[in-house]
């Protein structure tokens, strides 16, 4: 399938630019590009660069002519800047950034670019930031070095450059351009040894904008991150004169922004933010300043929140051209659906716009200079990968502007998802998907696979999954449960906190009764031959049934903790775990000691799959071998599969279509007809919910 990226709409609202990959087996033929089409639907689109490397971070001119990205081109040694005339040649490159340049932003007079890029401690300028990547290319010896926290973030270690803010001028006939000029060097912001972007899994972002005047930037940056692992750590927003010199805090309060946005009119700022908080989870919302006062205000300043009467976390947003509303994504009982509130002071209800009838909504974006509302977005459902649409409100509906995947589709059986509902022994109600395989005949009765979603703050939803592929996994001929267990979003802000101090016994409980309703409610499915497997917080919980449950088959386990206590010490986070958990560990309170599936390991005896990505510094590779160490001891039978250039996801192709191989063969091994009789060590599942945690003993705490 091609991959569709997010739409970004030129300021006059004619057209949209978005990438597209062509995925391949083999690394060196991928393509990823990025093609045009017009908003109207009047045409296809159209390729726009032809080159060996993606364009990402785009950025369209005030006057709609010119496009800004980062790529690395031939010649290129890291990703830099470049400009794109879409009246024809060449993209221009702008910099030459010893460490590599990213999210560029158009000055509004389109003179100027701003950008990101990463700098050394004591680096002033280029030359030393060079001197710097040289020399430690050169030394001699490798070893990493550090004084405080933290010191690896998703799959790579923290080598102490920081993200800081450039602009450099566009060329321009007669005029010798002068050198980019770091906005934040010397600044205390940047000393500090707080200091850090919104973190990113591609990389620590400043989320830079320009003010209206062309006269500052916004940015998003903390100034507390070495406080990490003892404290929760915000990100605020700053503003910084073009000239360069010491930042100004805008915001107040410990809260957590990021992608700040002005209204077309310039009156306002609107950002996403998370509000400070001890719980597990608090769901982001919508704040807006009145940029007059914050322009000027000696201190920073208080918000008005805009969203705070809708229970939903807010995925993204779009302000309209006319400044009067902004328009906000928002996960929903497995979608994602449009809201819109209006932009002023004291917030009104948010409404949603219309009830889709399926799929979900992603990457909103607004032609902020066009003569008529142009809002554009990516459209998916779990039977259709995401294309790029023009979102019609009045119609209830959308438009599509790309279709490159339909001739694949139609040659595929993809049944659309069926949503149900039940209500747990504790009263909750739950939500969860339901996937039949192709060739679906209801006459027949059918193995369950019970796919536990990670995060755990986040949901299934009928959404196209390219990493647990709904379809793919089920394609052998197996039944796909999808609970949204407590914890999970789209359900309010108090039925995710539910996992507070309760991290795995209730979701495991409610994952049984899912599969118990889900038999109940639906009569093709066997409940004798049923398997249960997750990744990230959906491999904890795997391993949490292991240690509670012997109505599965079988368990696959992929980036899965099974120690809480290793998994706290050696992650890339630190303080969540100890919010979750009720205190640090060695204080040994009620969940380290009763929800820590590696102090139930008596009861182990479900064969088991183990998967892990080597370069996963969220759920480190230790707890996988920990995992496999108990399940040799205790002599289940299991299977370990380690890919040593893989992070917390499996993302090579050939590594993936290896993944998806062994989860059909461990599936087929295990609920085939033929295995009742060759796991009779594994007792037969009955429709009822599993027994609870209390059925199994748990030791004492150490002294």
């Amino acid at each position: 399938m091609r991959r569709v990226g997010a739409p970004i709409p030129s300021p006059d609202g004619r057209w949209v630019v978005f990438s597209v990959t062509e995925p391949a087996y083999d690394r060196a033929e991928q393509v990823a590009d990025l093609w045009i089409a017009p908003t109207d639907g009047s045409a296809a689109p159209r390729r726009l660069t032809n080159s060996a490397g993606p364009e990402v971070g785009v950025d369209w001119s005030p006057d709609s002519r010119q496009l800004a990205f980062a790529a690395r081109r031939v010649g290129d040694d890291v990703q830099q800047i470049y400009v794109l005339a879409l009246e024809g040649g060449e993209a221009v490159r702008l910099t030459q950034s010893a460490t590599g340049a990213r999210t560029p932003r158009f000055a509004p007079d389109g003179q100027r670019i701003a950008y990101v890029s990463d700098v050394f401690p004591g680096a002033v300028d280029e030359d030393s930031n060079r001197l710097a990547v040289n020399q430690r290319r050169a030394r001699r010896w490798n070893a990493r070095i550090y004084e405080g926290f933290p010191i690896r973030h998703w799959d790579r270690w923290l080598d102490g450059s920081q993200p800081q803010l450039f602009v450099v001028d566009l060329p321009r006939p007669g005029v010798v351009p002068e050198a980019s000029r770091n906005l934040l060097a010397g600044t205390a912001l940047a000393r500090a040894s707080g200091y850090a972007g919104r973190d990113a899994d591609a990389g620590a972002e400043l989320d830079p904008v320009w003010t209206p005047d062309g006269r500052a930037l916004l940015f998003v940056a903390s100034d507390d991150r070495d406080r990490a692992a003892w404290s929760s750590t915000s990100t605020q927003l700053w503003q910084v004169p073009v000239q360069g010199g010491e930042p100004r805090r805008i915001s107040a309060g410990a809260h957590n922004w990021s992608r700040p946005a002005f209204s077309a009119d310039g009156r306002r700022v609107v950002a996403l933010v998370e509000r400070q908080s001890e719980q597990a989870y608090v769901r982001t919302e919508l704040a807006a300043f009145d940029w007059r006062e914050a322009a000027v205000a000696a201190a920073p300043l208080e918000p008005t929140w805009l969203t705070r009467s809708l229970d939903r976390s807010i995925s993204g947003f779009a302000i309209a051209a006319d400044s009067r509303a902004v328009y906000a994504l928002a996960d929903e009982a497995g979608q994602e659906k449009l809201f819109v509130v209006p932009l002023s002071s004291g917030s009104a209800a948010v409404r949603r716009v219309f009830e889709p009838a399926s799929g979900a909504y992603t990457h909103l974006a607004i032609a902020q200079r066009a003569n008529r509302p142009v809002l554009v977005g990516n459209w998916e459902s779990a039977t259709r990968p995401p294309e790029v649409v023009r979102i019609e409100p009045e119609r209830a509906g959308h438009r599509a502007l790309s279709d490159f995947n339909g001739a694949r589709l139609a040659i595929l059986d993809l049944p659309a998802v069926r949503h149900f509902w039940f209500t747990s022994s504790r009263g909750r109600r739950i939500h969860s998907l339901l996937v039949v395989p192709p060739g679906f005949d209801p006459q027949r009765r059918y193995p369950l696979f019970n796919v536990i979603h990670g995060g755990p703050h986040s949901a299934w939803r009928d959404q196209w999954v390219t990493r647990w592929n709904y379809h793919l996994l089920g394609a052998p001929g197996y039944v796909l449960l999808l609970v949204n267990y407590s914890g999970s979003t789209g359900f309010g802000e108090t039925f995710a906190q539910h996992i507070q101090g309760d991290p795995l016994r209730t979701p495991g409980e409610e994952l049984q009764e899912a599969a118990a309703a889900a038999v109940r409610e639906f009569p093709f499915i066997d409940a004798s031959r049923q398997c249960a497997g997750g990744a990230s917080y959906g491999g904890h919980l795997a391993n949490w049934l292991q240690g509670t449950s012997t109505h599965y088959r079988c368990l696959i386990s992929h980036a899965g903790l099974v120690n809480l206590e290793s998994q706290w010490g050696t992650s890339d986070t630190v303080y969540s775990r100890e919010i979750n958990n009720g205190g640090p560990v060695w204080e040994q309170g009620p969940v380290w000691r009763e929800q820590n599936p590696i102090r139930l390991a008596a009861a182990f005896r479900t064969p088991t799959l183990v998967t892990v990505g080597e370069q996963d510094f969220r759920v480190p590779l230790n707890n996988a071998l920990e995992y496999w160490t108990v399940l040799q001891r205790q002599r289940v039978p299991s299977r370990l599969l380690v890919f040593p250039e893989e992070n917390h996801w499996i993302l090579n192709g050939e590594n993936s279509r290896l993944f998806y191989g062994e989860v059909h063969a461990w599936l087929d091994r295990w609920l085939s007809p033929a295995s009742a009789s060759a796991s009779a060590q594994v007792p037969a599942l009955t429709a009822g919910p599993a027994p609870g945690p209390a059925s199994v003993p748990v030791p004492a705490a150490s002294p």
